[in-house]
């Protein structure tokens, strides 16, 4: 006897033929007929789908505790969940990213792959629903509306802390970087113009600040991602499911995941609100937008290595041309420019989505999801990149640091407490006119001793604030 190809499924449209090798069932084979999109699956977010069997495993256990679901379908949905997890089936989770619905072909995608993994493991064929069924059975007490921004929550969780470790080790290594070329002297920049002087050392220590606030604002977002609406079901009245079971999925939801969610005080405002996304949304596109100016100052600082700037050197990691032989590109801060670019664009694409939302429900939840997993997920192989392949490599261009400071007419601020404005103009009008170096014309002058234009511009006193009796 010939293994059947096909099982035959229904649902209210009529019966389906489903390939017999699939997991998936009727309710997903529509929404891969109905939404060839992106080709970018659900399963191209692992984080997703271990989120959604982390719901679905959190409400079998509360409905198998208030006795609505027997202990022997549970325990196998719960077994499918827990392999799923771990890396099982991840194939069979195939609807697209961008779907219409509100999530529902996703929710029905994991109803099913859970459902017939778990007909399995009861000793059924898949497609038996009368043993096991994925919406009464794995589905139970539940709507797509409270498990689908439930899962994503949960998602958004793990990667915030993949985020923030990643941002930690890039952080970590600019202080490295900081504290390495900390006597190093400089001319700072204002509006791309000479300023005044500072030390490479706090150029970097910057970054590193940078790093260390926007770490916090993360945190402060995670806190809004852990009020959740499961138990919700369809708008918040939470119809079909009984008052104890929000309060023990949310805890068993806890349990398994380590992070400590709360029921949402009012579930109908909950299904309906996006405003955790977009805060979230926009604490990773204010990473970006500084993770893009710094990579933009070590471009600049990297730049000719003769023509321009020339004062750091990044490290050489691919040849930069096909045609200009030597040539070699700063390739890894322009790769994270244009993620920051992407993380921008994804927030525009968010801010849009949540304000579309209509009446109890946003329709619009996965594009969000795809928007801001894909971010975080950028932002992290970003923040390592760039650690890895570039800052730890960075070294300083002493001989051209010293030659810039020398000759920079910015450095007749720093003269300015001690030989009065208009001299300090005066020398400053002499240096740009004559092409000398300040230090040549304050002494040719008589305006200081050598050994007070030494003191004055040692670099502990060139890059800090000056002591009330220096000053005087």
């Amino acid at each position: 006897m010939s293994k059947k190809t096909h099982r035959v499924e229904h649902d209210l449209l009529g019966e389906r033929e489903v390939p017999a090798d699939k997991y998936y069932g009727i309710h997903t084979l529509r929404a891969l007929e109905n939404f060839p999109i992106t080709g970018i699956t659900i399963q191209t977010y692992p984080t997703l789908i271990h989120s959604l069997a982390y719901v679905k495993e959190a409400c079998a256990k509360a409905n198998a505790e208030l006795k609505l679901l027997d202990q022997h379908r549970a325990d196998a949905i719960v077994q499918a969940c827990q392999e799923i997890r771990s890396g099982f089936l991840l194939e069979h989770f195939v609807v697209d990213v961008i779907q219409g619905g509100a999530g529902t072909s996703t929710n029905m995608n994991a109803n099913e792959v859970i459902a017939n993994r778990a007909l399995e493991i009861l000793g059924f064929e898949r497609g038996n629903y009368t043993e096991l069924h994925p919406l009464e059975h794995v589905n139970m007490s539940q709507s797509t509306n409270d498990v689908y921004p439930t899962a994503v929550k949960v998602a958004l969780r793990f990667e915030i802390d993949r985020l923030a470790d990643a941002m930690d080790i890039l952080r970590q290594d600019f202080e490295k970087k900081s504290q390495e070329f900390s006597e190093i002297l400089k001319m700072g920049r204002t509006q791309l113009q000479d300023a005044v002087p500072m030390t490479l050392g706090q150029e970097f220590s910057t970054y590193s600040v940078m790093l260390t606030e926007d770490m916090q604002r993360l945190r402060e977002a995670a806190l809004l991602i852990q009020e959740i609406n499961l138990g919700a079901t369809a708008i918040g009245t939470g119809i079909n499911a009984p008052s104890e079971y929000a309060p023990l999925a949310c805890r068993a939801l806890t349990d398994l995941t380590g992070y400590q969610y709360v029921t949402a005080a009012n579930l109908v405002e909950a299904t309906q609100d996006a405003g955790a996304f977009v805060q979230l949304s926009g604490v990773l596109k204010r990473i970006a937008v500084k993770l893009s100016k710094v990579c933009n100052d070590l471009r600049l600082l990297s730049s000719g290595p003769r023509a321009g700037f020339g004062e750091i050197n990044l490290p050489p990691v691919q040849a930069g041309s096909s045609i200009m032989p030597g040539k070699v590109n700063p390739v890894i801060p322009e790769v994270v420019n244009q993620i920051a670019f992407e993380v921008i664009g994804n927030d525009v694409t968010v801010t849009f989505a949540a304000e579309a939302g209509q009446l109890q429900l946003n329709a619009f939840e996965p594009i969000i999801a795809h928007s801001l997993l894909n971010s975080l997920i950028y932002l992290r192989q970003g923040c390592l990149t760039l650690a890895e392949r570039c800052v730890r490599g960075i070294t300083a261009n002493r001989g051209r640091l010293e030659d810039i400071l020398s000759q920079s007419i910015g450095i007749v601020t720093a003269l300015n407490p001690y030989i009065g404005y208009e001299n300090a103009s005066m020398v400053a009008r002499e240096a740009y006119n004559s092409g000398k170096g300040v230090a040549e014309i304050v002494l040719a002058n008589g305006l200081l001793t050598k050994e007070q234009l030494e003191e004055i511009l040692r670099p502990e006193n060139l890059t800090r604030p000056l002591s009330l009796k220096t000053h005087k």
